[in-house]
């Protein structure tokens, strides 16, 4: 791929900073829906957000079968219907390692407003299973959690991504 002037090089990620991303993501999300209980349907969901961003940035490393475990551990933890969160989180990785080409041209902003759909296909497809097994709808507050997810995606993306922006043996002869 082609690199846009001025945009950075940037370090491979470390497979332990990926996983311990992922795994701080799913605490807090975790301490929140404990914190929080039934009344907090409208917070962001942390675990989507990084999952997305590690599906956009190193698809090769953090696939559909990631998505789909740390599914299972939230489906374990919220005491929800086996399989609601890993059937939301793999077709949400899906549809980010689809789009991950085209998402990385456009700016922090523009790749925010283009997940806007893909965040909330994920929380209607929870809506969905809960629907059908006949827990009723969440509520219009529901609404509220991908525009928050997309309003975190600039955040997120700027501090996972600084451990790759360091350079790694600067000096005066070689700046990169």
């Amino acid at each position: 791929m082609i690199m846009r002037r001025g945009q950075p090089l940037l370090l491979p990620a470390s497979p332990l900073f990926i996983t311990s991303s992922l795994v701080i993501a799913l605490l807090l999300n975790m301490f929140l829906s404990g914190f929080f209980g039934a009344s907090g349907i409208w917070l962001p969901d942390f675990l989507a957000v990084v999952l997305v961003f590690w599906n956009v940035h190193q698809p090769r490393r953090i696939g559909i079968g990631w998505a789909f475990f740390f599914g299972l551990l939230m489906d374990v933890h919220g005491s929800a219907l086996m399989g609601q969160h890993a059937l939301a989180y793999s077709v949400l990785s899906y549809l980010a390692v689809s789009m991950h080409r085209r998402l990385r041209w456009f700016s922090l902003d523009g790749q925010a407003v283009q997940l806007i759909p893909v965040f909330a296909a994920s929380h209607l497809l929870q809506w969905a299973v809960r629907w059908v097994v006949g827990d009723g709808s969440p509520g219009w507050l529901a609404l509220a959690s991908p525009g928050l997810e997309a309003i975190l995606w600039p955040v997120v993306t700027a501090v996972l991504l600084m451990p790759q922006r360091r350079a790694h043996d600067p000096d005066e002869n070689r700046p990169i």
